[in-house]
């Protein structure tokens, strides 16, 4: 075997000792990827791109790059004249022509090798529809997010740090504030779109140093490559392989469900339990083997599928998914409502908490018709969401209970206003009485020419009308206006008390003010 070395000092290194570095692994199979740099201007989406395409030899691409190819290496096509036209006639390049430009640019044969960077695109929501129609599916969009703020203060860093030009340049303060409004305008759309689909966008923010940037990227980039090269790897040998990060949608992973839907076959075939992973559309814990997909209910699942995924999901599992109407399913208040005169089984009674308990007569506790499910054309409704997970879980264990001949008596509303007094003052204004109460021993108020209780009773009648959470907010604020003024009449006598001690004084020796409150006082009478 011949092999080529980088340096001279790796070829004299191998020469002393060869045989170490031939029985070395193979290395994993080349991944090329596409990754993908949006963000507002002047937020380093190219500074990004260019050092990607430096350190790990992607090409780098942006929509501009791609249209001056095409003219530039395919002037006389079809595709080339359409472009030329609208630039002749002072227009923008349609979006149609530009992906189709993107397409021929994507055939360089670095893009097949190493992969490539598209740098500032896609903008639009249209762009997105766009490249998916044409199969361009970056493994990795990056989002370097950036204030308003900081766009304009960088661009002004920028021009300080550059001459002056005659003519009105492209980063203009107008027209970054055109390009920064229309990236903010589409930016929360493409955003939605990916992280729900493909599950592949990654938002950094741009503020940090470019260390820290640098540093986010290439980890994302590193665990996306290694993870699609195992994929490669296993799929190639015949193994079941992960299939997290691979950009798959929801519509791709319907098409190629294995015969356990989204239910967990190893949760099913250990447990005998009926976990449904619909819940989230996160592909973390889901596999592919022989050619179909499965959805396991954690990492724990996941590591035992990939290591024997035979004994899950072929003849040798011990549970067989059950047919599509003997599984469980979940119930919302309307279809509850809906079903009538279907009643619910047990007597509306929560048939986990039920079983759970023994079966005793204190674990009969009705249910919440929020957290129903229908199993086997019967409804079923439970005291809360984790018994009605259990339900989900394992069906067969809860459905067909009896219930004994005594039953707790039956809970009927009674009216507020039919309760004693007592009972009533507890139910209806225990909370804010006490808190008025407490407020009223705590200041100890004394109103001028009223005893004490009068002042307490005033106090607290003000103080139930300020707080009252069933009045009108103008009404609360008009009555704690009341009971700020009640107290700082209150105020009046202890103040009085301390201003008013000693000899008399003239009026031009007496306190500021003395002379006003002595006659609001007595005017209080």
């Amino acid at each position: 075997y011949i092999y080529f070395f980088s340096s001279k000092e790796n070829k004299e290194t191998f020469m002393t000792n060869p045989i170490k570095y031939i029985r070395q692994p193979k290395p994993k199979p080349a991944a090329p990827v596409k990754i993908a740099i949006v963000g507002p201007p002047k937020s380093g989406k190219t500074t990004v791109a260019e050092k990607l395409a430096s350190v790990y030899g992607l090409l780098r691409l942006c929509m501009g790059d791609a249209i001056r190819l095409v003219i530039d290496s395919q002037p006389e096509s079809d595709l080339a004249l359409k472009i030329k036209e609208n630039l002749h006639k002072g227009l923008t390049v349609p979006d149609e022509l530009a992906i189709q430009a993107l397409d021929v640019a994507l055939l360089n044969p670095m893009c097949s090798m190493a992969g490539v960077v598209i740098d500032g695109y896609p903008l639009t929501r249209k762009q997105v529809n766009l490249l998916e129609s044409v199969k361009i599916i970056p493994v990795k969009i990056f989002e370097l997010e950036m204030d308003t703020k900081e766009v304009f203060r960088r661009a002004l860093l920028d021009k300080e740090s550059t001459k002056s030009s005659p003519y009105p340049e492209h980063d203009s303060s107008q027209i970054l504030a055109i390009k920064n409004s229309c990236y903010k305008q589409h930016i929360d759309a493409i955003r939605t779109y990916y992280m729900e689909e493909r599950q592949n966008w990654c938002v950094i923010d741009a503020v940090q140093s470019k260390w820290k940037i640098w540093n986010k990227v290439t980890q994302e980039i590193q665990v996306v490559v290694k993870q699609i090269q195992i994929y490669l790897e296993r799929i190639r040998e015949g193994k079941a392989a992960s299939i997290a990060d691979l950009c798959i949608t929801y519509k791709e992973l319907q098409e190629r469900l294995g015969e356990f839907g989204q239910y967990c076959p190893v949760s099913l075939a250990e447990k005998g339990e009926l976990v449904d992973c619909s819940v989230t559309s996160s592909l973390q814990f889901a596999a592919e083997f022989e050619g179909r997909y499965y959805k396991m209910a954690s990492r724990e699942e996941l590591d035992k599928f990939l290591i024997t995924p035979e004994i899950y999901v072929s003849s040798l599992a011990p549970h067989p998914l059950p047919p599509p109407h003997m599984l469980p399913k979940k119930l919302t208040v309307e279809e509850i409502k809906a079903s009538f005169p279907l009643r619910p089984e047990m007597q509306g009674y929560c048939p986990v908490t039920y079983l759970d308990g023994k079966q005793r007569y204190e674990a009969l506790v009705p249910g919440n018709i929020e957290y129903a499910a229908k199993y086997q054309d019967k409804v079923y409704i439970f005291e809360s969401e984790e018994k009605l997970q259990k339900f989900m879980r394992l069906p067969e264990k809860y459905w067909n209970l009896k219930l004994p001949h005594k039953l707790p008596p039956k809970k009927e509303p009674i009216l507020l206003t039919a309760l004693p007094l007592a009972g009533y003052l507890e139910q209806a204004i225990a909370t804010s009485l006490i808190k008025a109460l407490h407020e009223v021993g705590s200041l100890k108020p004394k109103f001028p020419f009223l005893s004490v209780k009068e002042t307490a009773l005033l106090f607290v009648s003000f103080h139930l009308k300020a707080y009252n959470p069933r009045s009108s907010e103008p009404v609360r604020q008009m009555y704690k206006r009341k009971l700020e003024q009640f107290l700082k009449h209150c105020q009046l006598i202890p103040y009085l008390g301390t201003a008013m001690a000693g000899p008399y004084q003239e009026p031009r020796d007496r306190p500021l003010g003395l002379d006003d409150k002595v006659q609001t006082f007595f005017s209080l009478k």
